[in-house]
């Protein structure tokens, strides 16, 4: 019998899903499989997933509205790249304690062409979003778009390095020390 009272079912099923996709596949894991190993029903999976891709790509209006609310609410004597660094922070907040699922999710992502088209789509998402933000503070749009792509890649190289060693709280330091060293090839 399916338990539905557990808590936490969309939790559930994308511990399920990242566990099945890292066993046998992500092409070869199906949703019934997936509700089965969460204890929960497909029509339950649908509830709170449109796909089984979506599972791996659920947090990303979370991840774009932290670093849109942090460019709004920078300093207006924030520079464009101060700007979307003010969203370090809470970004490295958001993703404490999430390595694991982390490690995984690229895993599969690296496997998958199709899941590495839409993490393109889904950076090239959170960069149009960050360029709007800082046009809205003024930045120019040549420099608002230089920022947001500056600020996006330096997030994607700090992600690479975090999932690769073996301090899950570092993420924020990484992606400050990623701009640094930014910083430094430029000055």
């Amino acid at each position: 019998m399916m338990s539905r009272w557990k808590p936490d079912a969309a939790g559930r099923l994308a511990k399920a899903a990242l566990t099945l996709f890292e066993e046998q596949g992500y092409a070869a894991t199906t949703v019934d499989e997936i509700a089965a190993a969460a204890g929960l029903t497909k029509r339950t999976f649908f509830r709170h997933f449109a796909n089984k891709r979506e599972v791996l790509f659920s947090g990303s209006s979370d991840l774009q509205r932290l670093f849109l609310d942090a460019v709004v609410g920078a300093p207006a004597t924030a520079g464009p790249i101060d700007a979307v660094a003010a969203a370090f922070a809470p970004v490295g907040q958001m993703f404490a304690g999430r390595q694991p699922f982390a490690r995984i999710r690229a895993q599969v992502i690296a496997a998958n062409p199709e899941l590495q088209e839409r993490e393109l789509i889904k950076l090239d998402t959170l960069t149009a979003a960050l360029a709007g933000a800082l046009r809205e503070r003024g930045v120019p749009e040549d420099e608002a778009l230089l920022a947001a792509e500056t600020g996006v890649r330096v997030f994607h190289v700090a992600f690479a390095r975090w999932i690769a060693q073996d301090d899950p709280e570092a993420f924020e330091r990484l992606m400050r020390e990623a701009l640094q060293q930014l910083r430094q090839l430029v000055a």
